[in-house]
């Protein structure tokens, strides 16, 4: 159960009552309640989900990672429907459940970013090989891209944590189309 309430969306600003009626998550009639923060947010949110350069397979497959690490079922319920639509299997989602980023349904590349998304979610950093490595795989901007995907999906996790949202039934990539940009 919710440790706030949701937002009013009768109290709403006319953009933001819109959005949340067309809009089944839970997590953004929590996060309306930052009125001058929500549409900015929706952009950035949907920046990274339909914008980036970012492979959006690995891209998915990092916030899998994310949710799994950090123990965030809402966000793994939402996610695994997106990495199947952008082709991730099953194995590899299994991969990621188990910490088996050695699996051999992940590729090279999908293995080192699953680890170098460890290395950010449980240390704080990635380490300077990590980084190169992952600089040579997908490039500067890919890292930086694959960054900000991470650091979103961690913020979001411990909001819905704090707040005690439960996972909402998947919307799968719906969802962005719905949002605009």
């Amino acid at each position: 159960m919710a440790r706030l309430p949701a937002y009013n969306p009768e109290q709403a600003p006319d953009s933001v009552r819109e959005i949340l009626s067309r809009t089944p998550l839970s997590l953004f009639g929590m996060v309306a309640h930052a009125e001058s923060a929500f549409n900015p947010w929706l952009k950035y949110s949907n920046a990274l989900l339909t914008r980036l350069e970012l492979d959006p397979l690995l891209r998915e497959l990092a916030i899998l990672q994310v949710a799994h690490l950090v123990d965030s079922p809402y966000e793994w319920v939402q996610h695994v429907v997106i990495a199947r639509a952008v082709g991730a299997g099953d194995a590899q989602i299994e991969a990621i459940e188990r910490d088996a980023e050695s699996d051999p349904s992940l590729s090279e590349e999908q293995a080192q970013l699953l680890r170098f998304a460890r290395e950010v979610i449980l240390d704080g950093c990635a380490s300077e090989a990590a980084v190169t490595d992952m600089a040579g795989r997908i490039g500067v901007r890919g890292v930086i891209e694959l960054l900000l995907v991470i650091g979103h999906y961690m913020a979001i996790a411990r909001l819905i944590a704090t707040t005690g949202l439960e996972p909402d039934a998947p919307v799968g990539l719906s969802i962005t189309a719905r949002r605009g940009s």
